[in-house]
């Protein structure tokens, strides 16, 4: 299974979300920091769930962070677009 796939399978378990979308922006990166040439290194993940009303924009990235686990510290960069 690829990153991306585990990122947004994972997301969709924790939070049933009304909306997701998951992009590998590695290749927009090749030669910065963080990206070694094999890809998967960059990510954007949209995502609106029923379960971030109420959260404070850290509370909501920290949830993200918790359902993603292992992932977190395996790649560079993921940009976060969080919502009720």
């Amino acid at each position: 299974m690829s990153m991306r796939d585990d990122i947004e399978q994972r997301l969709k378990a924790a939070f049933s979300p009304a909306e997701i979308s998951v992009s590998d922006d590695s290749d927009q990166h090749i030669g910065h920091a963080g990206h070694d040439g094999r890809g998967e290194s960059h990510f954007s993940v949209k995502i609106r769930a029923a379960a971030f009303a109420g959260q404070s924009r850290v509370q909501q990235h920290r949830s993200v962070h918790k359902a993603l686990g292992d992932i977190v510290p395996r790649i560079h960069a993921l940009a976060l677009d969080i919502g009720a």
